[in-house]
């Protein structure tokens, strides 16, 4: 949980090209622009330095309530905590994401570009605890926090202070910017088919909260 990787990936980047690296795929974030200072200079590291390179900028995983921070709260006490009120995020499946990774790194034409992959909708997180309720036959809420519960919340639960209080900064950008309400099209152009959908995403994990 490093607020500063670019100490460490742009001397990795610069070797690997040295050593006669050609492409390269980096994971980064629909929430982070290429100038943010936390991850921003990678991305413009490698789009300046690398011959051939591709940027993939998901929303926020889909898989984050099955195997992340929100499962066990769904599973235990029938609730999902965010600090993003009736913001909507465009939560992408983790499958979509590393497909357009794979064609990123075999496709014959580098990509050379920036993707911002998200699902095909996007979604407030009471709409997805609506639809989490549907499936199970169980109630389920979402808690909209204020941005110091939130970040109070994730410390106690191990995350350093810095990097919480950055994850609640991104939860407001969503509640008051709409930074996260945005369905692309990357994955139907690079893969040639649909994203994966919440509804399907939830009717293939319906175990996950039973």
């Amino acid at each position: 949980m490093d607020i500063n990787p670019a100490k460490v990936m742009i001397p990795f980047i610069e070797k690997a090209i040295h050593e006669g690296v050609k492409r390269f795929v980096l994971l980064d974030s629909a929430s982070v622009p290429a100038d943010d200072p936390v991850f921003g200079p990678v991305h413009q590291a490698l789009s300046n330095l690398a011959p051939e390179w591709t940027v993939l900028q998901p929303s926020y995983f889909m898989q984050n309530f099955t195997e992340g921070q929100h499962v066990s709260t769904i599973k235990n006490i029938g609730t999902i905590y965010s600090a993003t009120g009736d913001g909507r995020v465009g939560f992408v499946s983790a499958d979509d994401i590393a497909e357009v990774g794979v064609r990123a790194l075999i496709d014959d034409k580098p990509h050379n570009t920036a993707h911002v992959i998200t699902g095909p909708h996007s979604l407030t997180y009471g709409e997805v605890a609506q639809l989490i309720s549907h499936v199970i036959g169980k109630t389920i809420q979402h808690i909209s926090l204020s941005d110091e519960e939130l970040k109070v919340g994730m410390i106690q639960a191990g995350i350093p202070a810095n990097y919480a209080a950055m994850l609640a900064g991104l939860d407001r950008r969503i509640r008051e910017n709409g930074s996260e309400d945005q369905a692309s099209d990357i994955v139907e152009r690079v893969t040639g088919r649909s994203p994966i959908s919440f509804d399907q995403f939830v009717q293939t994990h319906v175990g996950t909260w039973k």
